[in-house]
């Protein structure tokens, strides 16, 4: 990605911060591509400034960061509004340790991302530097050019909200991988009965193919109706082959697919009461560039 020459000490500056600023950037726009392409304009950025004038890099990093991905979101918000099908954030693979965090993995948890997706521009971002990353109000004040008043009040209403839309589904590390591994072997299996015990009674599932490639338009609800959707799609012939295995996305255990050794998609999902709730399939195939390796989300945090 950095390929403009600059001073040593400026490339030293970026990549001490740089998992903070794509954990970031990618907490506001919940597009891996996206944040790559800020992360590329605030390194362009960055290497142009004069660092004798900047007191914290840190802080100047975060800033330009924040700034450039609202610009973006605002953007990406009215191509949204033409999408094909439900929306979803684009999955990304978590290193394992994250998910120790239990506060870190559910800040950039899907299901997070979704209701992060209701708020304004200027509350999203007030609410992830805030929360996720512990920045003062003043701090985000001067990050956002407002008022530390005005962003006291955003964050409440923000908190707030969250707290609305958000409910928590409690469920420790290994409860989840148990869980997802009978999920896994009912539907290798094929076994309809069993994948319905797994779900939850009030479960819905979401697909998103952005019209790509053939996805479920609206939501599905029920235990058989999710049920039957499951096992047949993974019964087309076009899927034989296709391989399906846990793995940690989005800072929690999930299921990963895929074709020769290639992503195709990523389950996510909340578990309630031991069974699966809010099923989420990822499979554009604009949006598994997150898919293809580790993010270092877990190591800079604050």
């Amino acid at each position: 990605m950095i390929n403009t020459p600059a001073a040593p000490d400026a490339l030293d500056d970026f990549t001490e911060h740089r998992r903070l600023l794509f954990g970031t950037a990618y907490r506001l726009l919940g597009s891996v591509a996206d944040t790559e392409d800020v992360l590329q304009d605030a390194w362009l950025a960055w290497s142009r400034v004069d660092r004798e004038t900047v007191a914290n890099p840190r802080a100047y990093l975060v800033r330009t960061v924040t700034n450039l991905s609202l610009t973006r979101l605002t953007s990406a918000r009215a191509k949204r509004e033409a999408y094909v099908g439900p929306w979803l954030p684009e999955p990304l693979l978590t290193a394992p340790d994250i998910a120790d965090g239990a506060e870190l993995a559910d800040s950039v948890s899907t299901a997070m991302l979704v209701v992060l997706e209701s708020l304004g521009p200027v509350e999203r971002a007030v609410f992830v530097l805030r929360e996720a990353f512990g920045f003062s109000h003043a701090e985000i004040a001067g990050f956002l050019d407002r008022s530390e008043a005005t962003v006291r009040q955003t964050a409440h209403r923000a908190r707030e909200h969250v707290r609305a839309h958000r409910r928590r589904f409690d469920s420790d590390p290994q409860q989840r991988r148990e869980i997802t591994d009978r999920f896994l072997a009912a539907c290798t299996g094929g076994d309809l009965n069993a994948v319905m015990e797994l779900l939850a009674p009030d479960v819905t599932a979401w697909s998103d193919g952005g019209g790509k490639v053939t996805a479920a338009r609206r939501p599905l609800h029920g235990t058989d109706g999710v049920a039957r959707w499951i096992l047949g799609v993974l019964a087309k012939p076009e899927l034989q082959g296709m391989a399906w295995r846990s793995a940690v996305i989005n800072g929690e255990q999930s299921v990963l697919f895929t074709m020769d050794g290639q992503p195709v998609g990523a389950l996510t999902y909340d578990i309630a009461d031991g069974r699966l709730q809010n099923l989420r399939f990822q499979v554009n195939p604009d949006k598994l560039t997150g898919l293809a390796g580790l993010s270092g989300l877990s190591e800079e945090t604050a």
